[in-house]
């Protein structure tokens, strides 16, 4: 799981540093591919399901799930990035939201909150602790600061599969839910909307989007919860 989680730090570390005005999603792809293939993994989301790319790339109120094509980024845009790599039969997954050249304040804080609530969800991913402790941590921390706080999509265990149990949402009640155990491996991935928290999925049948069309943030990491707390496993710069 290190490894693979190494691998996706590496490339969102690249893909924060290649993003630009004027370049397309498909060219972050393809970026995505040869990076993930140069450290000797496999892009997992390329063919999951039939989706078509290596990555997810979401533009604006595009939450997640966006394919990436011949959409042309503009300044002032913000992009969501979410990458999936495989090694040794273990699997990383992590997401990062970044500004398109300058963006607005509000944009900025909307990035900021989600950022920072991810955060708070990894804090308490102690031992002993509930799946629910991680949904109240993240949902109180975006209902303070009046963002649409996205139900319908939610965090996951992963490990050799994609998407394991359990379901790790972004709302929830202290003290309920599945117990948390050393050893245990989950993707933690809240999404704040500036808007409404209801979404709407586009014709392709994977676009997510806001339902209001105001735009939308989303982060992620792979964690392990070991005995002296949680271990990020996606770190990147």
């Amino acid at each position: 799981m290190r490894g693979a989680g190494a691998v996706v730090g590496s490339v969102i570390t690249l893909l924060k540093r290649s993003v630009e005005p004027g370049m397309t999603t498909k060219d972050l792809d393809k970026i995505a591919y040869k990076e993930i293939v140069r450290m000797g993994a496999k892009p997992t989301f390329k063919g999951y399901r039939g989706f078509p790319a290596s990555i997810c790339t979401s533009v604006n109120e595009e939450i997640v799930h966006g394919i990436p094509g011949k959409r042309v980024l503009q300044d002032g845009d913000i992009i969501k990035m979410d990458v999936g790599a495989t090694l040794n039969g273990f699997i990383g997954d992590a997401a990062v939201s970044v500004a398109v050249g300058q963006v607005t304040q509000e944009a900025q804080d909307l990035m900021d909150a989600t950022m920072e609530s991810l955060e708070a969800g990894i804090r308490v991913c102690l031992p002993g602790n509930r799946i629910g402790d991680i949904g109240a941590a993240v949902q109180a921390y975006g209902e303070a600061r009046n963002y649409g706080v996205v139900r319908e999509f939610v965090g996951h265990g992963v490990g050799r599969f994609l998407h394991e149990d359990p379901q790790v949402p972004n709302h929830g009640q202290t003290g309920t839910g599945p117990l948390l155990k050393t050893g245990m491996c989950i993707a933690i991935e809240p999404m704040f909307n500036l808007g409404d928290w209801r979404t709407r999925i586009l014709d392709d049948n994977w676009t997510v989007v806001t339902a209001d069309g105001k735009i939308s943030a989303h982060f992620e990491h792979s964690i392990t919860i070991t005995e002296s707390g949680p271990e990020v496993l996606t770190q990147h710069s």
